[in-house]
């Protein structure tokens, strides 16, 4: 990290990043020389307010906009990133009500929020209180039947292989529908807080019990070796054998 202020030529480079152009779609653009840009962006010329002036004119931004400083702690465009989604690495939460098992937890600052849920709440009254949280959500039910409750629409019943697509602020509960003992879903949360997955975590409240060690897991049957066979022993004859 450093702590010089950035230049006009290390903004426009970032500018140009951010939009995916070349040098040469970028003088398009702007309808300035190619040349002057590439002297701009090595910090050998600066640009006057005028051209300024056009180049925010030109790409429809703001004059601020050229000057705002990215974050430098901001992902780059490809990230390259990759986290295999092994249950047996989640992190496990353990409510009376649910089973929540996270996703790739290795991932810091992710923008999204993979959950694997066990639902074994079948009455509102049971579950309690509509949950709340930032962003969106997308649930899909694996296994068995659900019963989604929102705040502002009826309850409905969803099949496994079905979906609901929610705006998380709004409050919602996910019970199991009647003759379901047990529901699975994958859900998928979204939002622009960077501290989302602690967020989530804190909805549990005091009766969830994190774990991360390996959950239950189904099991191929032992297969069965079979029993050794008798060694027959060859009866001697009388008279001596062969």
């Amino acid at each position: 990290m450093t702590s010089q202020h950035p230049t006009i030529g290390g903004l426009l480079r970032a500018l140009r990043a951010r939009k995916g152009w070349t040098l040469k779609q970028m003088s398009e653009h702007s309808g300035i020389p190619l040349s002057t840009l590439s002297k701009v962006e090595h910090d050998r010329l600066t640009l006057t307010y005028d051209k300024l002036l056009q180049l925010s004119q030109r790409l429809q931004i703001r004059m601020s906009e050229l000057f705002a400083e990215q974050d430098e702690t901001a992902e780059p465009p490809v990230t390259a990133r990759r986290s295999i989604g092994r249950i047996e690495d989640a992190i496990r939460v353990t409510t009376p009500n649910y089973d929540y098992y996270y996703l790739c937890p290795e991932l810091r600052r992710k923008r999204m929020i993979p959950v694997l849920t066990r639902v074994r709440a079948k009455s509102l009254e049971e579950f309690g209180d509509l949950v709340r949280h930032s962003g969106e959500e997308y649930i899909h039910v694996l296994e068995g039947r659900m019963e989604v409750h929102t705040e502002f629409y009826d309850p409905m019943v969803l099949e496994t292989g079905e979906a609901v697509y929610i705006d998380s602020n709004m409050g919602h509960a996910y019970i199991a529908a009647e003759g379901c003992d047990e529901v699975l879903l994958l859900g998928v949360c979204s939002s622009t807080d960077e501290q989302l997955m602690e967020s989530l975590m804190t909805l549990h409240g005091e009766e969830g019990a994190v774990v991360q060690t390996q959950p239950r897991r189904l099991q191929a049957p032992a297969k069965k070796v079979p029993a050794a066979k008798p060694v027959k022993r060859a009866a001697k004859k009388a008279g001596g054998g062969r």
